[in-house]
């Protein structure tokens, strides 16, 4: 059976109900839409992969429970394996390693995609189109701001991609950008 964005949505519907991880998973989804085009991946299926990386989080928030969780409700609802390694991968602690390009792009794209958001709320306007790479540099160093997001999987992850941190990050930049009123970021 051929899954859908709109199977994707009413999943993600379904577990999460707080707006910011509802707009943290269409962030991810723009990216991963982003990095398949750019990798000749299935557009669809990783902006999906994106979308439902995290749909498990609020329900099972625990490293002993996510995304373990969400990977035994996909396989129930007919995702596949691949689809769900990848979403496995997305989290170091589970030791699954990230052995596709897809997995190895939600990896790459989820922390910094969370970090981006974080920067943009912190400019006047609370736009993405005022974000700039070098200041998202300089806000990496800060280990004060957004706390919560894991500095080592932005740049691990944008080594196993093989790209430069830099280049990475300007490319999910203006991936949001595309984006960014959908994601209240406008």
């Amino acid at each position: 059976m051929t899954k859908t964005r709109t199977d994707a949505l009413d999943l993600l519907y379904r577990y999460t109900k707080s707006d910011s991880l509802r707009k943290h998973a269409l962030a991810v989804e723009q990216a991963m839409r982003a990095c398949a085009k750019k990798y000749h991946g299935d557009e669809d299926r990783w902006a999906m992969c994106g979308l439902l990386h995290d749909f498990d989080y609020e329900a099972y928030p625990t490293a002993e429970e996510h995304p373990f969780v969400g990977s035994k409700i996909l396989e129930a609802e007919g995702w596949d394996e691949e689809f769900r390694r990848a979403i496995l991968g997305h989290a170091e602690y589970t030791g699954v390693p990230r052995d596709t390009v897809m997995a190895k792009a939600l990896f790459a794209c989820d922390e910094l995609c969370g970090f981006l958001t974080a920067c943009a709320l912190v400019q006047p306007g609370k736009s993405l189109a005022e974000v700039k790479v070098s200041s998202v540099r300089k806000k990496l160093k800060d280990k004060a701001f957004a706390r919560s997001v894991n500095r080592d999987d932005i740049v691990h992850g944008a080594s196993e991609l093989g790209v430069e941190l830099d280049a990475h990050i300007e490319f999910v930049l203006m991936a949001l950008q595309e984006k960014a009123s959908e994601l209240g970021l406008g």
